[in-house]
């Protein structure tokens, strides 16, 4: 249990390469990335001296996991036929990313209906992953659904609703999950209390499968239980509390599991090493 693999997203400021040169000097052995400006639809293709570079480093270095976090701008259930479109195309142009940088996943937030309604938004979700994985056939790259706190139209709160994406995507093999703390708990799912977060874990292995669990977000929640309000606080300064994250870091179902911080910080990220050592410190054995 004393080996985890833990980090925080990390900034690509100066090349993509920078936030492997980044993490090294923090002591991360996990960490998260945008490959591109995460507010903009376009991004510049990468260089190949770049992608040499970031390998290199990557391979050089103590990180042994890396996960890609997509454009905030994206919608695979738009309402809007012109951003569903986009949305669309950049999905695809993001996952090209991943694969020529050798980055395993890409995590993405399924969508928000937008008022066409939850079944009606889980269907364009996964038709919209079908569209991508059969544009990027071959690809080593997984899909990583992430659950969300159902704050406004936000599809993928409940662990049901993400299995039903699962279901309806024909490359199952390339669907992969990741879990994030300050969402489920805010989604209605108590982590804070032993019993209940237990309760929780078997919920998600029946209806998804602990096999597909390749990420947790480690977040506290700055809103109760069931606000569906989905806002990041510091470990143990929110309502999740110590408690719930000794849950996480003693279960040995989720020791092998990349637990990533995205927790406010500023640029040095100092932030990220106090959460770290908050964590580190719950773990027993």
């Amino acid at each position: 249990m004393n080996k985890q693999l833990l980090g925080a997203h990390t900034s690509i400021a100066g090349g993509v390469y920078m936030a492997i040169e980044r993490a090294e000097i923090l002591g991360f052995n996990a960490i998260q990335i945008f490959t591109k400006n995460n507010n903009q639809w376009k991004a510049k293709d990468l260089a190949d001296v770049d992608i040499e570079i970031f390998k290199m480093n990557w391979k050089n270095s103590g990180v042994e996991f890396i996960v890609t976090h997509d454009s905030y701008l994206i919608n695979l259930c738009a309402k809007d036929p012109e951003i569903l479109e986009k949305s669309r195309s950049a999905f695809i142009t993001e996952l090209e990313r991943c694969e020529l940088l050798g980055i395993p996943f890409l995590n993405f937030h399924p969508g928000a209906h937008g008022g066409r309604g939850e079944e009606d938004g889980i269907k364009l979700i996964a038709e919209s992953i079908n569209i991508a994985h059969e544009r990027t056939k071959g690809f080593n790259v997984g899909s990583m659904l992430e659950t969300t706190a159902g704050q406004g139209t936000n599809i993928g709160y409940t662990f049901e609703q993400l299995g039903k994406i699962i279901d309806l995507v024909d490359g199952k093999n390339r669907m992969t999950v990741c879990i994030d703390t300050a969402h489920v708990f805010a989604a209605g799912y108590d982590i804070s209390v032993s019993e209940n977060y237990d309760r929780m874990i078997k919920e998600f292995d029946e209806i998804i499968g602990l096999e597909k669990l390749k990420c947790l977000h480690i977040n506290d929640s700055k809103k109760k239980l069931g606000s569906r309000v989905d806002r990041h606080e510091h470990i143990g300064d929110g309502y999740i509390g110590m408690d719930g994250f000794s849950n996480i870091m003693n279960d040995r179902r989720l020791a092998s599991v990349p637990k990533i911080l995205e927790t406010p910080k500023g640029k040095d990220q100092k932030e990220d090493l106090l959460n770290l050592a908050k964590l580190k410190n719950l773990i027993k054995n």
